[in-house]
């Protein structure tokens, strides 16, 4: 972490402290943009270096079943690259896991530690795993589930265990990393809030980017101006983003 980890100042709950690398680990493409993306382009801005991690490519993401999952999933993955340049991702990884059928298994587990000792950042984000059924009723997708899950299996223990996948070690040269920080979003027990008043229309124009999912784009900007509203009452800032940051011993 940079020298900006500061605590918060007293009385204040925002929450200023950058990491100079980030992993963001999602489930979708689109996941990312709905969830940390002015906070990650904010940090960018800032200096830090971070990569994005989709564990499925979304080939399962459309309403009409007759849709090729191979054509859909090559077009969601263009939509997120596109997406992430915006916000300023280093690089995008995708795991071409099952869309609707991830699993928090071994495999998984592995491609993710192998990523975490290549890349070794000091933080990563994903989605709180803890959460089944948020308090608006929204239920958490099981793949949301699965990937939050996997990416915290993966930081704690198996990242920092060198009997842990030893090959990474021994064959590939992965030695074994501890990450620091982890940021939890789409939680419903959030102890962090991060401003993102400067980087919300950031945020959006990602967003914009997955056209294949958006029915409504001005309807969903309105909605994403409100939730970096609600946030931002927090800290008395016009946008902000929530996380449920845990400091790894």
């Amino acid at each position: 972490m940079t020298d900006e980890t500061a605590k918060p100042a007293p009385g204040s709950t925002a929450d200023i402290r950058r990491p100079e690398r980030v992993m963001v680990i999602v489930a979708h493409p689109d996941d990312a943009d709905f969830g940390p993306a002015g906070t990650v382009a904010g940090w960018v801005r800032a200096g830090t270096v971070a990569q994005l991690v989709c564990c499925t490519s979304g080939d399962a993401g459309s309403d009409d079943p007759r849709t090729d999952p191979l054509d859909l999933a090559r077009l969601r993955e263009a939509e997120q690259r596109a997406a992430a340049a915006i916000v300023g991702y280093e690089h995008v990884t995708f795991l071409h896991r099952p869309d609707g059928a991830l699993e928090n298994d071994l495999a998984l587990r592995e491609q993710l530690v192998r990523l975490l000792r290549t890349f070794r950042p000091d933080a990563v984000m994903t989605m709180d795993p803890t959460v089944l059924i948020h308090e608006d009723g929204y239920v958490q997708h099981t793949d949301h589930r699965a990937a939050g899950m996997a990416a915290l299996d993966a930081v704690y223990p198996a990242a920092r265990n060198p009997m842990a996948f030893p090959h990474l070690a021994n064959d590939e040269g992965l030695s074994s990393h501890e990450v620091k920080w982890l940021y939890l979003f789409f939680t419903d027990k959030a102890n962090a809030w991060i401003d993102t008043t400067e980087t919300i229309e950031t945020r959006i124009g990602a967003l914009r980017e997955h056209r294949s999912q958006l029915r409504n784009p001005d309807e969903l900007e309105a909605r994403v101006r409100e939730w970096g509203r609600e946030a931002g009452t927090r800290i008395g800032t016009e946008a902000a983003e929530a996380f449920r940051v845990v400091e790894l011993p």
